[in-house]
């Protein structure tokens, strides 16, 4: 079986060119089919033979946070006839790094043992866009087993400040 990038790709390139006039708009619908389509009892229901395209189509719209746009509903149908419901995820994850490339930004995610607030978050945004020389789109997971302090992920890059890392840091040293 083909792997799901390469079974991606070609779908999320296509949304890129035809979505070029509202990229902004297009990331908010595809964001949300992709939280949508991540659940596996959907898969599991799309996946079934007595089920047609059309009523997994209108279960995802139904479930979809008001009306989908036109073009929202094309390629949703469009992924949908071909079978490829499990790789939009995956295609939502091209379709934002073409996007961030077009735009010059990059997907941050920090994870921190504790919730991060609007103020320290803006600031700790501000301070990784001049570490990283670029705009970020950040985001935060909670992971308590960090124990403390923040671990960034932009791209492949890691930046780990966590109490975890730190404590692993000083073990290897320790035993070395």
């Amino acid at each position: 079986m083909a792997e799901l990038a390469t079974i991606a790709r070609p779908y999320a390139e296509a949304l890129f060119k035809a979505s070029l006039s509202d990229l902004n708009g297009a990331a908010v619908w595809v964001e949300e089919l992709e939280t949508i389509a991540k659940n596996p009892q959907l898969l599991q229901f799309a996946d079934n033979p007595n089920v047609t395209a059309a009523q997994v189509y209108e279960l995802i719209a139904g479930i979809a946070q008001g009306a989908l746009p036109a073009m929202a509903q094309n390629f949703l149908r469009t992924v949908i006839e071909n079978g490829r419901l499990s790789a939009l995820p995956e295609i939502a994850a091209q379709f934002r790094v073409m996007k961030n490339a077009q735009s010059g930004s990059s997907d941050a995610v920090v994870y921190s043992a504790f919730a991060i607030d609007s103020t320290a978050l803006a600031e700790l945004a501000a301070t990784l866009e001049q570490r990283f020389a670029r705009k970020l789109n950040v985001s935060v997971q909670l992971q308590p087993e960090l124990i403390g302090g923040i671990r960034v992920v932009v791209g492949d890059e890691v930046l780990d400040s966590s109490v975890k890392a730190r404590l692993e840091q000083m073990k290897m040293a320790l035993t070395a």
